[in-house]
């Protein structure tokens, strides 16, 4: 049997094995209250970086548990071979798809190519940013449908993003040689300027057979409604060609219709406006984008009045303490029930 002696050198020899454990584990158990509980309920991509920074932490740890290990020093590399044989069987044996699109959603967080709200255009997809997840990337088209794409496809393919500060927009047509290009030029500009585009210009596109094809473009400052926008160009382009006696028409068809050769196909002009008070395209295609783009701002917003006021505080006097007190207490409120909101939409 082994004597007292020998029981208390062995218990000796594990105590700061011991105490390092106990160090260890409570300063994790303190570090997730701080980092994660305490603001669980701001949503996963919230959550993220804290989130890497808690595993390394937790690595580190592990690390320090493991040097502290009253054993030789062969079999303590030993110990950590195995960890980081552990470790690498986990990447090898999981998906490598997963790690690749976590990854390439650390990328896109690191460079951030686009914000959410905004239009952008990725392939075949066309639609406002919903959402910028771990793995994918959700957005809405034009349709209504939400679209997730993995983060490895968005940083595979180009992505044009919609400037905010605005955006050209434009539309093509054929017209006959029978008509100058600068009465074309100028009436185009006027369909540009009624429709709301500024620093409008034309371009002849190509000289046909039988016809100029035209494109007037022009800058919207409002880029929330470009699909709307671009179907008020074309009405515009047709009602004032029209009115100007303008026919857009290929040439061609006049050898196919037994009609005088100077008559012109144009629609009579109707008395009947066209309702705009209804809700805009805009509205009914990316209502989820609008209200993600919405709920960012309004966070940003709250998170910027209340790190003034928390200045304000300490510099504020008695009397002024308590009011700022109650107003970072709403500010605050109102911060927790958006993350909320923002979490239950993502979930």
């Amino acid at each position: 049997m082994p004597t007292t002696e020998a029981m208390l050198n062995g218990f000796y020899s594990f105590l700061p094995f011991i105490i390092i454990l106990c160090l260890v584990s409570g300063a994790l158990a303190l570090a997730h209250f701080l980092i994660i509980k305490k603001y669980q309920d701001q949503g996963n991509e919230k959550l993220f970086s804290r989130q890497l920074i808690m595993l390394g932490l937790t690595l580190v740890g592990v690390l320090l548990v493991v040097l502290s290990l009253p054993v030789s020093e062969s079999s303590r590399n030993q110990i950590i071979g195995l960890i980081g044989l552990v470790i690498s069987g986990i990447f090898a044996f999981s998906s490598s798809t997963i790690f690749a699109n976590l990854l390439a959603g650390i990328m896109l967080r690191i460079t951030k190519p686009f914000n959410t709200g905004e239009f952008i255009q990725i392939g075949d997809y066309f639609g406002r940013v919903v959402e910028r997840g771990l793995l994918d990337t959700e957005i809405q088209t034009e349709i209504r449908d939400l679209v997730s794409l993995p983060n490895t496809y968005m940083i595979t393919h180009p992505v044009s993003v919609t400037h905010s500060s605005g955006t050209i927009i434009s539309t093509t047509l054929s017209l006959g040689y029978d008509v100058h290009h600068s009465i074309i030029t100028n009436l185009l500009n006027q369909a540009a300027e009624k429709c709301g585009l500024t620093d409008s210009f034309v371009h002849i596109i190509e000289l046909g057979d039988f016809a100029v094809t035209y494109k007037i473009s022009g800058k919207l400052e409002e880029v929330n409604s470009m699909i709307s926008s671009r179907s008020l160009l074309n009405r515009e382009v047709l009602d004032v060609l029209h009115n100007s006696q303008i026919e857009i028409m290929s040439p061609s068809y006049m050898n196919q219709r037994k009609i005088s050769d100077d008559a012109k196909v144009i629609p009579k002009v109707q008395n009947n406006k066209v309702d705009d008070s209804a809700a805009s395209a805009e509205e009914v295609m990316f209502d989820k984008a609008e209200q993600a783009e919405l709920r960012e701002s309004q966070i940003e917003q709250i998170t910027e009045k209340i790190n003034q006021t928390e200045v304000q505080l300490g510099d504020a006097t008695t009397s002024q303490k308590d009011i700022l007190q109650n107003t970072l207490e709403q500010l605050k409120i109102s911060l927790k029930e958006l993350n909320q909101s923002e979490a239950k939409n993502s979930n």
